[in-house]
C-alpha cells in the first residue's frame, strides 16, 4: 500500500486538505496528516483540523509521496519551514513523488523542484518567471515526472484523483471516481 504525508499548516485551504485526504483514503492509500506544531490547525475559512501527529513524529516514517495543500497563509508557513523544504528535497533525491496545489507549488519552487518543469498554481501566488526553466500551464492538473501540481480549490478533486491514479493505478481512480457520482461534463 502506498503511503502519503500531508503536512497541515495554520491557514491551509480546508477544501483542498480534506479532499486530498478523503479521496486518497477511499483508494486505500495510507495517509498521514501532520501539523507543523502540536496545536489543532485552524484552516483558512476557520475549520479546525486535528492532524494525526506532529511533523517531527511524521518525519520518522517513509512515504511514497508528500502532498502540500495550499491556501494562505498556510502555504507561506510551509514555505518557511526548513523541515518541509528538507523533506521535499529528500523525496526528490530519492525519486519519490511531490505534489502541491493552489499557492503551495511555490514551496516546491523554493525547494528547487520546479526548475525545468511544467507546473501550475493559483494565479498570482508565485512568479513563474523566477523559476529557471519552469513552463507555466493553466491546466487544472499538471504532472511532470515525479512532480504534480494543481491550481486551486476548484481543481482539488481532479488533483486528488490524479494522485490516486499515480499511486494506485487507473482502475482504482475509476473505482473511487465512480463512487463519487461525478456527473459527466
Amino acid at each position: 500500500m502506498a503511503s502519503v504525508l500531508v503536512p497541515l499548516a495554520q491557514g491551509c485551504e480546508e477544501l483542498e486538505a480534506i479532499t486530498i485526504v478523503d479521496l486518497l483514503r477511499r483508494a486505500g492509500i495510507d495517509v498521514v496528516t501532520a501539523g507543523l506544531d502540536d496545536q489543532p490547525v485552524r484552516a483558512s475559512r476557520g475549520t479546525v483540523l486535528i492532524p494525526d501527529m506532529i511533523l517531527d513524529q511524521a518525519l520518522a516514517q517513509e512515504y511514497d509521496m508528500v502532498v502540500l495543500p495550499g491556501g494562505l497563509p498556510g502555504a507561506d508557513h510551509l514555505d518557511r519551514d526548513p523541515r518541509v523544504i528538507g523533506l521535499l528535497r529528500q523525496m526528490a533525491d530519492a525519486g519519490k513523488y511531490t505534489a502541491a496545489i493552489c499557492a503551495a507549488p511555490k514551496v516546491l519552487a523554493h525547494s528547487g523542484l520546479l526548475e525545468g518543469k511544467r507546473a501550475t498554481c493559483y494565479p498570482g501566488s508565485m512568479d513563474p518567471d523566477s523559476v529557471p526553466g519552469m513552463e507555466y500551464s493553466e491546466e487544472p492538473v499538471v504532472t511532470d515526472g515525479k512532480v504534480i501540481t494543481s491550481r486551486g480549490p476548484g481543481t482539488a478533486m481532479d488533483f486528488a484523483l490524479q494522485l490516486i491514479e499515480t499511486l494506485a493505478g487507473e482502475q482504482m481512480r475509476a473505482q473511487v471516481e465512480a463512487g463519487l457520482q461525478r456527473p459527466a461534463l
